[in-house]
């Protein structure tokens, strides 16, 4: 479901620990059941949503990216049972960033798996900036930002 307010906010506790994310006009939100086929439905609004600012298409790729495997990681990790993911995206000047939270377990050691993932660096070496905040079965929250104009990377021709 699309939000503008804060009003039905989902996720009281990641709220009372990390403080609400604000709501703002240029905001569009998404808040999803936690459930693997709802991550196509994010890439198509991100592959949208960068197509209708006219993002250039290696910036639109790498959000879809980025955004898909942090929501990955909350449908795989954040629950034990049902939850919520939300999704905001917010331009902001020169940068559009996406904001992915849930109300679960936090980010931490997963039970149902061996070792580090690769999640997380690859949303850092995807995003232009990348933020955790997190609390410990309280939830967490990814701000990943990406410039709407990047450099053109070395050795580009």
């Amino acid at each position: 479901m699309f939000k503008n307010s804060d009003s039905d906010r989902r996720f009281p506790d990641i709220d009372q620990r990390l403080g609400p994310l604000p709501a703002l006009d240029s905001d569009f939100r998404l808040t999803l059941p936690a459930r693997p086929e709802n991550i196509a439905v994010v890439r198509h609004v991100i592959g949208a949503f960068g197509e209708a600012v006219s993002l250039p298409e290696q910036t639109i790729e790498d959000m879809r990216l980025a955004v898909t495997e942090a929501c990955t990681n909350v449908v795989r990790h954040a629950y034990e049972g049902d939850g919520h993911i939300e999704i905001v995206i917010r331009p902001e000047g020169e940068a559009i960033n996406v904001i992915v939270s849930d109300d679960g377990r936090g980010i931490g050691p997963s039970p149902d798996v061996a070792g580090p993932g690769l999640g997380l660096p690859l949303i850092a070496a995807l995003a232009d900036k990348l933020e955790i905040e997190h609390a410990p079965q309280r939830g967490s929250r990814l701000l990943m930002s990406f410039l709407r104009r990047r450099a053109p990377a070395v050795g580009a021709v």
